[in-house]
């Protein structure tokens, strides 16, 4: 197993030179670490190699890192899987983003919940950029219009869009994915939204998704290793 700091370098590099490759600067892609189902031992050797931002598809298991890594200061985690309405007390309890929203029921939901005197939910409205049915997010078509509802809750702050492409090897196709996404971006800043989030891009088609304006990666397996066993903590 690479250790964590020697395997993070490389993804910053990768991150760095896909950036430069587009003709942008390597300062506006941040690093999402995908600890899913990774211990919180994990999350503290990332910590230590200099990581603050870590996203988790568990709303439990998120909730239980957050007591356990208590005493890291600065430790940012956001929600990345999909959220199921009678958890989001716990979510906007324990996150300090969400950004899988793809519904605005939920998103009401998740204002309501948010305790006094926290700052607002960050939160993303995730649109299904790939059309699978196995995959979460509202309608790209939907989701201007989903965001500016978003925008208007209070104790949330929308920050923009998030989107998974379909798993190919076809650079065209993982390009056009994420296009699409960009096009709800510029779509919502034309609507006077301020959204500079795009999370788009993975392990495996990050250079592509730079390519097209990402200014977040999440990326786990090229950090961590291969995934352990889930551990039955949702």
């Amino acid at each position: 197993m690479v250790p964590v700091e020697k395997a993070l370098q490389g993804v910053l590099a990768r991150i760095a030179a896909a950036a430069r490759a587009a003709g942008r600067d390597p300062a506006e892609v941040t690093l999402l670490a995908v600890s899913k189902t990774f211990p919180a031992a994990a999350v503290r050797e990332a910590y230590a190699a200099g990581l603050r931002a870590f996203g988790e598809n568990y709303v439990q298991e998120g909730a239980a890192k957050r007591a356990e890594l208590a005493d890291l200061p600065g430790l940012r985690l956001a929600l990345i899987g999909p959220l199921q309405s009678n958890k989001a007390r716990l979510a906007a309890e324990a996150f300090d983003a969400v950004e899988t929203v793809e519904r605005l029921k939920t998103a009401q939901r998740l204002s309501a919940a948010r305790p006094a005197g926290r700052p607002p939910l960050d939160v993303l409205v995730q649109a299904n950029i790939s059309g699978e049915a196995t995959k979460s997010g509202c309608a790209p078509e939907d989701a201007v219009a989903l965001a500016q509802a978003v925008a208007g809750l209070p104790h949330l702050r929308l920050r923009g869009f998030m989107g998974i492409a379909e798993p190919t090897e076809d650079v065209a196709k993982q390009r056009a994915q994420f296009a699409l996404l960009r096009r709800c971006r510029d779509e919502a800043r034309a609507k006077g939204l301020d959204v500079p989030v795009l999370s788009m891009g993975m392990t495996a088609d990050l250079e592509a998704a730079i390519a097209e304006g990402a200014t977040e990666v999440r990326v786990g397996t090229a950090i961590f290793g291969a995934r352990p066993a889930a551990s039955g903590v949702r």
